[in-house]
């Protein structure tokens, strides 16, 4: 054999060991998805597109010894080629420099070439829709806008018009100032909620569009009416989702010069939904689910669900009934009532989940009723009636908006009966259980009686259309009687303006040789054998109010033998209910899914929508 057929021939013997330099190698549809979706945004290397970028520029090297010095190769190339495949690379690698040695300058860069990337001047370079760099490409805009205007500290973005320093030129930045005006307040502090982890919600709804996400907190501004109308609803601790968008001029010709201008543009989600960009309306991103949880992280409402419960003289706002955003003309009020010894925050789970429900969100407007839930039921209802009153003459003193006619009260336990006494006639049932001569012929005070006129005779609430009852004792509570009620009795103290009111009526013969408790706490009146609930149950709901019950039972078994833990299935089932739904849940049912997919059907049957199901 010849030297050049033993060396052929050992070649291929070394060679038939290894495997061959070139081919495939199996792996799970996990990972091979993981492999080709890598990104500045989910890992710390660059996605395919601009590894191929540095691959065919020779860069590729380069960028991993000296990211800077490839990063300015690369915008040389854009100077020379500015087309979508380097526009792309050069925004998403400058958007991983940035993260990586937490770079101002890089971040606004990164946001501008992907902006020039996703709208450049000559539409036909522009992206096609099903071009997956598209979505991402709004994403490194979005996240580099926080990065852009992050405060020093990190955990705030710094909305501020100014020139900024890039590194290929400079970017003038205006903003107008009106835009921080909201609802008798001004915006301010703007925390970035894209980077937050939810807990206590089970869906995170998010509108995804172009935009950075935010939550603004709030401080009175102006004086005028509308100013304080609108605090007087909206709560100085209100934190209100929001979006800044940087629009630019001519995005591509500036990346080019080396001068570029914009305008940041802050929207909260009463403003607009899209916005109008190179001729494409554009939906704006929104974080409602992580604002909701951002605002009652720590929020102090928790803590008053106790101090309500015992001391009736605990701070509410105003007369109680708050607006999570300013009154919209056209949109019908969901009233949420809260239960006893509870608050407000409790239908969280459910305000999310209607507020994000693509046909009632934009149909509905959501209210919140608080109040010490220790108190008389009568005079929480008071409250309430006064409260709505109050509310819808502020808002349409000329009552033009239709919508407000149609009211829908949703009220769980104790909250329940209250919506109930916004829905029926009193007349003299209630205080025939005081007294049995009339109101008129009682000697006692004028501001006596007239407090005994607006909480024990009224009629149905004009504008209201529709009442939820949840878990609702319409017969009272089998835990209100005993060793409970007596020591409730001894913790809850009553407010001032009641007891001081209704002393008169103590010292009346007819009254006090009765034994007639004429200042009874909320658990005495839900005692079922009790005259409140017995009178209660007797009066009809009006039939113009379209009544629905959900009802909470806990255990196996027909319904009608069984409870939730506080209330009977037979306290809580009434005639007039239009529809019943029975859940298997204890008494706390409100965020029970089984729960908010009922209101949610009866809110859809309220605007007449199909939705699956045939209207009313």
């Amino acid at each position: 054999m010849s030297r050049l057929s033993l060396l052929i021939a050992l070649l291929a013997a070394l060679l038939a060991g290894c495997s061959t330099p070139i081919g495939v190698v199996r792996v799970s549809t996990q990972e091979a998805h993981r492999t080709m979706s890598v990104n500045a945004l989910t890992a710390d290397a660059p996605s395919a597109w601009s590894s191929q970028v540095l691959h065919r520029n020779s860069l590729f090297e380069l960028h991993k010894r000296d990211p800077v010095a490839a990063l300015e190769a690369l915008y040389k190339l854009v100077l020379e080629q500015p087309v979508p495949d380097n526009l792309f690379a050069l925004s998403e690698l400058s958007f991983l420099h940035a993260r990586n040695f937490e770079k101002r300058d890089y971040h606004l860069a990164a946001a501008v070439l992907a902006y020039a990337f996703l709208l450049p001047k000559d539409e036909r370079s522009s992206v096609h829709p099903l071009d997956p760099r598209g979505r991402l490409a709004v994403d490194i805009y979005n996240q580099a806008l926080v990065g852009g205007f992050a405060s020093l500290e990190g955990d705030e973005i710094v909305l501020e018009a100014g020139t900024y320093r890039l590194p290929f030129g400079s970017l003038s930045v205006t903003i107008d100032p009106t835009q921080f005006e909201w609802a008798g307040y001004r915006l301010k502090r703007f925390v970035p909620v894209g980077y937050f982890n939810v807990r206590g919600l089970r869906n995170r709804y998010r509108q995804p569009g172009v935009g950075a996400p935010l939550v603004a907190e709030v401080e009175p501004a102006g004086s005028g009416a509308e100013a304080q109308a609108a605090r007087k609803r909206i709560p100085e601790r209100a934190k209100v989702p929001a979006t800044v968008f940087m629009r630019i001029k001519d995005p591509l010709k500036g990346v080019l010069d080396g001068y570029l201008s914009a305008n940041l543009e802050l929207y909260t989600t009463d403003d607009t939904a899209k916005l109008h960009i190179g001729g494409y309306d554009v939906p704006l991103e929104f974080e409602s689910t992580a604002a909701i949880a951002y605002q009652l992280e720590g929020a102090p409402v928790w803590n008053s669900e106790i101090s309500g419960f015992r001391f009736a003289e605990a701070p509410v706002l105003g007369d109680g009934l708050v607006m999570l955003q300013p009154y919209r003309p056209g949109r019908i009020p969901v009233v949420f009532v809260h239960g006893t010894a509870s608050s407000p925050a409790r239908w969280a789970e459910m305000y999310n989940e209607l507020a994000n429900d693509p046909v009632l969100g934009d149909r509905y407007q959501f209210w919140l009723f608080q109040y010490n839930t220790g108190q008389p039921v009568l005079y929480s209802a008071m409250l309430l009636r006064r409260a709505l009153q109050a509310s819808i003459a502020e808002v349409d003193p000329a009552r033009r908006d239709a919508a407000l006619r149609r009211l829908v009260i949703v009220g769980h336990s104790q909250g329940g009966l209250l919506a109930r006494l916004m829905a029926v006639r009193s007349g003299n049932h209630f205080w025939g259980n005081v007294s049995g001569g009339p109101l008129e012929e009682v000697d006692v005070p004028e501001d006596t009686r007239a407090l005994l006129r607006e909480a024990l005779f009224f009629e149905p609430l004009a504008d209201l259309d529709r009442v939820v009852f949840i878990a609702t004792p319409h017969r009272g509570s089998f835990l209100a009687v005993g060793w409970i009620r007596s020591l409730v009795r001894r913790l809850i103290t009553m407010p001032a303006r009641l007891a001081q009111g209704t002393q008169p009526l103590q010292t009346l013969p007819q009254i006090a040789d009765s034994g007639i408790d004429v200042l009874p706490t909320s658990v005495d009146n839900m005692s079922p054998g009790g005259r409140f609930m017995k009178t209660l149950a007797e009066v009809p709901i009006d039939p113009r109010i379209k009544a629905h019950s959900i009802i909470a039972v806990d255990g196996v078994g027909p319904p009608e033998v069984l409870d939730d833990g506080v209330v009977e299935y037979r306290s809580a089932h009434i005639v007039e209910a239009r529809s019943e739904r029975v859940v298997r849940s204890t008494h706390s049912t409100q965020s029970l899914p089984e729960t908010i997919e009922e209101v949610r059907r009866i809110l859809r049957e309220h605007l007449g929508a199909d939705a699956g199901r045939k209207p009313e």
